[in-house]
C-alpha cells in the first residue's frame, strides 16, 4: 500500500542539520494527519529557533499548521541580521563554546559561561535574563519554553564568531569586559596594584585595566596583537553586514 506524502525543500543552510540520507533538494516524507509543521521539521532535525520561515505551496504558514498530502513545505533559514525579542543583544553559552565566549567578553559583548551547568537552568537563566542561549547541542533547543537561541554549527572558533556576528550583529565595545567572568573593565592606577604585579609587568608596562566584579588585571601583553587581529576582524564583519 503507498502512503500518502508531503514534500520538503530545505534552506541549503540548513541541511547540515538533516540525517545525511535527507539531505536532498526535495524531501519526501510520509504524511501524519496528527502532525503540525513544527513537528514534522523538529522530527527531521531542525530546531524552530533555526527557521525564519514556512511556506504551504508558496504561502506563509504557522509552525502549528498541518499540512495536507502533496504539499510542498518549504523551510527557510533564519534571516540575517535575525530579530531578537529583546534588546540590549546578551548571550548565555553552553559547556561547549568556551573560547567562543571569551571571544565575545574580549569584543565587549555579555556573555555568561558556565562549565557545569544543565539544560534546564541555562533556559531558565537565558530567560529570566533575556539572554539568547547558543549551543551546539540542538536538544537543548527544542525546549518549547526557550525564548530565544540559536545553534552553532562550526567546531573552529573564528568561524563559530563570524556565525555569531552574521546572524545577530551585536553592538561591538572591544576591551570593556573581563575575558574570565564578563564583569565590566575599568582603568587602574598602576601603583594601587604593583604589589599584585609579577616584576617583569611592572617593570615593562604602565597601562592596566581590572575588573570591576573578579578584580583580574589585566595589561598589553604577549597576546596583545592576537587579540587586535581578532578585534579588526569582528568589526570589518559587523560593519560588511
Amino acid at each position: 500500500m503507498q502512503h500518502a506524502s508531503i514534500t520538503l525543500r530545505f534552506d541549503p543552510t540548513l541541511r547540515p542539520l538533516l540525517a545525511p540520507r535527507n539531505r536532498t533538494d526535495l524531501l519526501h516524507v510520509n504524511h501524519d494527519p496528527a502532525a503540525s509543521l513544527s513537528h514534522v521539521v523538529e522530527s527531521l532535525g531542525v530546531p524552530l529557533t533555526e527557521i525564519g520561515e514556512l511556506r504551504i505551496n508558496g504561502t506563509t504558514a504557522s509552525p502549528s499548521q498541518h499540512p495536507q498530502p502533496g504539499d510542498l513545505i518549504e523551510v527557510l533559514t533564519v534571516p540575517k541580521p535575525q530579530p531578537v525579542p529583546f534588546s540590549p543583544i546578551r548571550f548565555i553559552l553552553d559547556v561547549h563554546l568556551g573560547t567562543l565566549a571569551r571571544r565575545l567578553r574580549l569584543l565587549g559583548v555579555d556573555t555568561v559561561y558556565y562549565t557545569h551547568r544543565d539544560d534546564p537552568a541555562l533556559v531558565q537563566q537565558a530567560n529570566e535574563e533575556q539572554r539568547i542561549l547558543l549551543t551546539r547541542d540542538r536538544g537543548i533547543l527544542y525546549r518549547k519554553n526557550l525564548r530565544a537561541g540559536g545553534h552553532i554549527y562550526a567546531s573552529n572558533p573564528d568561524e563559530q564568531l563570524f556565525e555569531v556576528l552574521d546572524r545577530y550583529a551585536p553592538p561591538l565595545a572591544p576591551w570593556t569586559r573581563c575575558l574570565t567572568c564578563n564583569g565590566p573593565l575599568a582603568q587602574v592606577d598602576k601603583d594601587n596594584i604593583a604589589d599584585q604585579l609579577p616584576a617583569g609587568t611592572r617593570a615593562t608596562y604602565d597601562t592596566f585595566v581590572q575588573c570591576t566584579e573578579c578584580r583580574q588585571i589585566y595589561w598589553p601583553g604577549a597576546h596583545h596583537a592576537r587579540l587586535t587581529q581578532i578585534i579588526e576582524a569582528a568589526q570589518k564583519r559587523v560593519a560588511a553586514i
